[in-house]
């Protein structure tokens, strides 16, 4: 699924935070809906149908704990991800969150490429969403469940890093994938890496599927072309 199909719904009760978030993720080419409390979120969440739902604690008439539990009591919802974000930072807090069915909880604050990495790997299994779970390129096959590449019906061998940047690459053919968006999506926030990592892992990748496959976009990134 292309990334402008996914939805994401933002629920918090200072505009301040819904402006910079929905600012953030529509840069990302994510569709991004708001609500300034639990009850509103429930209505959006009938109407919009979002796939993440990124959801406030503290928030007045219904807040984030309830609203979570409402969304999941619904059949309809299971596919949903929920994602708290919030200033509260205590034990029983994440625990009432998971406890009624959360995803995952970060807290306040949260630089924009932090937030980036955690809605890119929440929403893998809808942005990767192709049949069999495959990418499929001609000859070219990539298993995302197995961690397998099959060029030709020979099995190629990838350590994890290369096969996720070949995956992200082939996942949107001449998408030119801007550099600091593959360091966030390959490598997260974990590990501090340069561009030339990326270089590198790229050299390594032409060199098992041959060269014709990724193309260098000078000054901006790289992009996955079908021969």
């Amino acid at each position: 699924m292309e990334k402008d199909k996914i939805k994401i719904l933002l629920v918090d009760d200072e505009p301040d935070i819904i402006e910079i978030l929905s600012f953030n993720l529509k840069q990302q080419g994510y569709k991004v809906f708001s609500a300034s409390n639990g009850k509103e979120a429930l209505v959006q969440v009938e109407k919009v149908k979002p796939h993440l739902i990124i959801l406030d604690v503290m928030m007045p008439v219904m807040d984030g704990i309830d609203t979570c539990e409402a969304i999941r009591k619904d059949k309809r919802n299971e596919e949903i991800i929920i994602m708290f974000l919030s200033a509260r930072s205590e034990d029983y807090s994440h625990l009432a969150a998971f406890d009624v069915g959360a995803d995952d909880y970060v807290n306040k604050p949260i630089k924009p490429k932090v937030l980036n990495s955690k809605v890119n790997a929440l929403l893998r299994r809808f942005l990767n969403n192709n049949t069999n779970s495959e990418i499929v390129h001609g000859d070219l096959i990539i298993n995302l469940d197995e961690y397998k590449v099959i060029l030709k019906d020979k099995k190629i061998l990838f350590p994890r890093k290369e096969f996720k940047l070949l995956s992200l690459l082939a996942s949107q053919p001449n998408k030119v994938f801007k550099r600091e968006i593959i360091l966030e999506t390959v490598w997260g926030n974990d590990v501090v890496v340069g561009d030339r990592t990326i270089d590198v892992h790229v050299r390594k990748l032409r060199e098992k599927i041959g060269g014709n496959y990724i193309k260098t976009v000078k000054g901006v990134g790289y992009k996955f072309v079908i021969n």
